[in-house]
């Protein structure tokens, strides 16, 4: 009796391509944009040494003059007052490490799942799956949980009202006749956040194209 063929097993191994949870290219390209357009703006700012000249310091006459004060040192001193109120976040958050951390986290979470994170496939916690309407709710809920009911929110109001108050003084007290205002291009009332607008708006690709998705 003749016997019959071995069958041989015949496996099928399924491919499984592997997905970047995060749009790698698009990330990258936000980071360079946000970093060229930061150095950009800062190399406009003015001398430290002029800010701080002591011969220039008076007591203003009245509000309104303190108020013109204001004004048209903010014009000349603009990236310069934005700096020291950065810094002055800056420095609130490095002593409030519960909450830089929170407020580095929450930031990571838009960016990494979904500011720049593919529609597929779609983001699953604890085996739930998560489609892109409930990701973007559970964002905001949790923005605003993080922003209004922790100390993140009393820090980071805190520390924009004492840069805000530390500008005001300078520019109050800062006689500004010396400021050679007439040199101002047409197009510096954007002021400091214009490069900050360059940014977002290189960014609002991905934005938009999440946005596209809910």
């Amino acid at each position: 009796m003749a016997s019959s063929p071995a069958i041989l097993p015949i496996s099928n191994p399924q491919t499984v391509e592997s997905q970047a949870p995060v749009a790698t290219p698009a990330f990258r390209a936000f980071i360079n944009n946000i970093t060229e357009n930061v150095r950009s703006g800062l190399s406009t700012r003015r001398p430290w040494s002029e800010l701080v000249d002591r011969s220039a310091f008076s007591k203003p006459d009245s509000i309104t003059d303190a108020a013109g004060r204001i004004r048209k040192n903010y014009t000349y001193f603009r990236i310069n007052y934005l700096t020291i109120i950065a810094a002055v976040l800056g420095f609130s958050l490095l002593t409030n490490p519960f909450s830089l951390i929170t407020l580095l986290g929450l930031l990571a979470a838009w960016l990494f799942l979904y500011l720049f994170r593919p529609s597929d496939p779609p983001l699953v916690i604890l085996g739930r799956t998560f489609s892109e309407r409930e990701t973007l709710g559970l964002l905001i809920v949790s923005s605003i949980v993080v922003i209004f009911l922790t100390s993140v929110g009393s820090v980071l109001i805190s520390a924009l009202l004492l840069g805000t108050a530390v500008v005001a003084a300078h520019g109050a007290f800062r006689t500004p006749e010396d400021l050679f205002l007439d040199e101002q291009e047409p197009g510096a009332s954007t002021g400091f956040l214009s490069f900050l607008s360059g940014a977002a708006t290189n960014a609002a690709g991905p934005v938009v194209a999440a946005a596209a998705r809910v």
